[in-house]
């Protein structure tokens, strides 16, 4: 009898780490992992799994020995699970290394790339397979709505996945996106980010135009196009390209040729609209219940590289309709008297303009407040400060907590909060800081009223202020109720 394999991995709750995780399992792996600390949605679904998280870090999480271990790239030298490793010569590799070796071998690989909007152009893109009946396989940096989950090992010739241009691990410097060699590529976007590994624009420049030179001639690229000054950084990534390129983007502002062109577009309480022109024609018309202009964008990547692939547009049109989004995308996580909770992971300027902006549009009669975390490793420094003032003084209301340990970065490259609140505050706009979760819910909680909408930006799990607030403005109801009622009778 042959001994299952184990597998252990460490940093198991990273959201590509916990995909591996489940489609490890799927494939008949015994699968085991450890983390600093773990929070939803990625915890709920890794024990949706019956996968159990070992918390802390420690060599113990080591025994018995596996036959293999996954290093997340969030892992580096001094961990004690990894240096364990490294002294008993354990075998080891990255996380890109094993869904390459494991599950794209012998697959038409469909890679979503870009800076914003991959996660969800991704899954719009596994849904409108999945509801053509094309059994793929797929993996999401985010739990996909209609899936409930983020992976799924289907039986299709495709595979498609979010291409991360994040490093792989603390030996491989590089993006995790090059070692998925695709057939086809969406680009969604190019701009400066993750400040903690690229020098500069030019430096994630370089990391996109090593992927777009690996699409074979036999292939084909869908990138965003527009006469916005960052589409520039697009077309000198797609100057690398040895296959067709076609280009997709609204009609008014169209740079390079026809392509994919978005027009008719309306932006509702309840839904959007678009209709899509193929090459100048009338190609076909959608809808779905999402707000937000960058997800026509998203939806329309996704349709064009469908189309590609022989799914007819009466069949993308049908799946769009019923997508559902990916859990911290625009997600309504409460409704309290009156009061909208949004989450959404928001994690650059670009990002939180996009999703204001969309809120605008599916709320235009409410207060708009932002509560931003400053958490990802681009937000914490004051690369982008400018333009972070810019997009969050689109908000009526904004309250910016304490950085994210703010003291692991020099203090000359930090954000500076106190100048972020007084550019908001020149534009006419009420800023604060607050310095926690908790005591941004005892502030705000007593100044909200009905009809407010109140989103909340992180990337991280923000010491469960997702709980907290509604718990507060639940709290604060029932007394109010309660003194109603003694006022009555």
């Amino acid at each position: 009898m042959t001994k299952q394999k184990h597998v252990h991995l460490i940093g198991i709750c990273g959201t590509a780490m916990a995909s591996l995780a489940g489609m490890l399992q799927e494939r008949g792996y015994r699968v085991t992992g450890s983390d600093a600390a773990s929070y939803p949605p990625m915890s709920t679904f890794l024990d949706a799994l019956g996968i159990t998280v070992a918390q802390p870090f420690s060599d113990a999480n080591l025994d018995p020995r596996p036959d293999l271990v996954v290093i997340g790239n969030a892992l580096s030298r001094g961990n004690v699970e990894l240096e364990r490793v490294l002294d008993e010569r354990i075998p080891f590799c990255s996380m890109p290394q094993i869904l390459h070796d494991e599950f794209l071998v012998g697959k038409e690989v469909l890679v979503v790339a870009g800076t914003h909007g991959k996660t969800t152009t991704t899954s719009m893109l596994a849904w409108i397979f999945e509801s053509a009946g094309m059994r793929p396989s797929f993996l999401i940096g985010g739990i996909a709505e209609n899936f409930g989950r983020s992976f799924g090992l289907g039986d299709g010739k495709h595979f498609i996945l979010e291409g991360d241009e994040y490093d792989t691990a603390f030996f491989d410097k590089g993006p995790k996106f090059l070692h998925y060699f695709p057939d086809k590529l969406v680009l969604t976007s190019v701009e400066f980010d993750h400040a903690d590994i690229y020098k500069d624009l030019d430096a994630v420049e370089t990391a996109f135009k090593r992927l777009v030179n690996l699409v074979p001639r036999r292939g084909r690229i869908i990138a965003f196009d527009s006469s916005q000054p960052a589409n520039q950084n697009i077309d000198r990534c797609l100057a690398k390209a040895f296959c067709p390129v076609e280009r997709y983007g609204p009609a008014d502002q169209a740079k390079n040729g026809s392509g994919w062109r978005i027009t008719n577009l309306k932006l509702e309480e309840s839904k959007t609209s678009w209709s899509v022109l193929r090459d100048g024609r009338p190609w076909a018309d959608f809808e779905f219940p999402l707000g937000g202009e960058y997800n026509v964008w998203n939806a329309t990547a996704a349709a064009a590289m469908a189309s590609h692939c022989g799914i007819p547009e009466e069949a993308i049109a049908q799946a769009l309709k019923s997508f559902r989004s990916v859990k911290r995308r625009l997600e309504v996580k409460a409704e309290v008297n009156g009061i909208t909770i949004i989450d959404d992971f928001a994690h650059h300027p670009t990002a939180i303009e996009q999703t204001i902006n969309a809120l605008r549009a599916r709320y235009p009669k409410s207060r708009l407040w932002v509560i931003l975390e400053p958490r990802s490793n681009t937000l914490r420094r004051n690369v982008l400060q400018d333009a972070l003032a810019n997009s969050l003084s689109l908000a009526d209301q904004v309250i910016v907590a304490a950085i994210f340990k703010s003291e692991a970065i020099p203090e000359a490259e930090r954000l500076d909060l106190e100048r972020v609140v007084s550019d908001i505050q020149k534009r006419g706009k009420q800023a604060r800081i607050l310095a926690d979760a908790d005591s941004i819910v005892a502030t705000i909680a007593p100044e909200l009223r009905d009809r407010d909408v109140v989103a909340i930006l992180s990337n991280g799990g923000f010491r469960g202020i997702y709980e907290k607030l509604p718990q507060r403005l639940r709290s604060l109801g029932s007394k109010a109720k309660e003194s109603a009622q003694k006022s009555s009778g």
